[in-house]
């Protein structure tokens, strides 16, 4: 067996010693979506560089910390940024976080993602519950050895986004006046956008939305048995739906627009999925 689990044990031991907090929910915020950790009471805020073997994000617009507090009374563990397989990072060393917030106690998880708009439904600035993913970037964070500590050898995949939470957070949008959708994440492996043709490919296969993140996440939190929902925003839309060419600024820019309704519909979905973490 790896030391993954003892390393991981470790970076969790020591995040828990920064705080009297013991959340029992994570989120990871993406590109131009950290406004959720800066609101946070009772705050105490982790670099990345502080907590042992943990990945350090180089991203533009990911702050690189961990971030333990309350919203709306819950207590949350928050990463405010993350790694990618583009950064040079393996899939393993992408998805060790979550390893770390599975062995903090976390047994629910939100991911969230700036991403391109390949539906002709989705307009920039969409807010959309993630129903399922396609991995394309060829890699797999449980290639290797497996270790039983963790989870299966072959982890099942069918309802990797809990539908239950999906239902949670399509009626709290609702409740709240947001049109939010539902869709399929294609994750490639970037840092290059795709191209018109590619996009057109994706869509032919049923994706709804692309980026470069998440999927690797998604795949050890089912390892370890997190529940999970992922909502992605809808920062541009993909290679050859408009004629503007794409940038990042463009995915931060859009991001701070619509952070006022993002952290909205995060914070009406925790109490449902605090009281079903509760439960279990």
């Amino acid at each position: 067996m790896s030391d993954t689990f003892i390393l991981a044990d470790s970076a969790a031991t020591f995040v828990l010693s920064q705080t009297p907090l013991r959340p029992k929910i994570g989120v990871v915020l993406g590109s131009g979506l950290g406004a959720f950790a800066d609101e946070l009471t009772d705050a105490t805020k982790i670099p990345y560089a502080q907590i042992p073997s943990f990945p350090r994000s180089t991203a533009v617009g990911h702050q690189g910390q961990m971030v333990i507090g309350r919203a709306v009374g819950i207590s949350v563990a928050v990463m405010q940024g993350r790694v990618h397989l583009y950064e040079g990072y393996s899939a393993a060393e992408v998805a060790f976080p979550v390893r770390v917030l599975g062995r903090m106690g976390i047994r629910a998880l939100i991911l969230t993602n700036a991403a391109g708009g390949i539906n002709f439904e989705y307009k920039q600035g969409a807010l959309v519950v993630l129903s399922d993913h396609i991995n394309l970037q060829g890699q797999n964070p449980l290639v290797g050895a497996n270790d039983a500590r963790f989870g299966p050898r072959f982890p099942d995949m069918t309802q990797a986004y809990y539908k239950p939470y999906r239902a949670l957070a399509l009626e709290a949008a609702h409740k709240l006046g947001q049109a939010v959708y539902e869709g399929v994440y294609a994750a490639l492996l970037g840092p290059s956008y795709e191209t018109p043709a590619e996009i057109r490919y994706l869509r032919t296969i049923g994706a709804d939305l692309v980026g470069m993140s998440t999927v690797p996440e998604v795949i050890v939190a089912r390892h370890v048995e997190i529940k999970l929902l992922a909502i992605s925003c809808v920062t541009n839309m993909a290679a050859g739906i408009l004629e503007t060419p794409l940038n990042h600024e463009e995915v931060l820019e859009t991001g701070r627009r619509v952070q006022g309704d993002f952290v909205a519909l995060l914070q009406a979905v925790l109490p449902g999925i605090a009281e079903d973490v509760s439960r279990s």
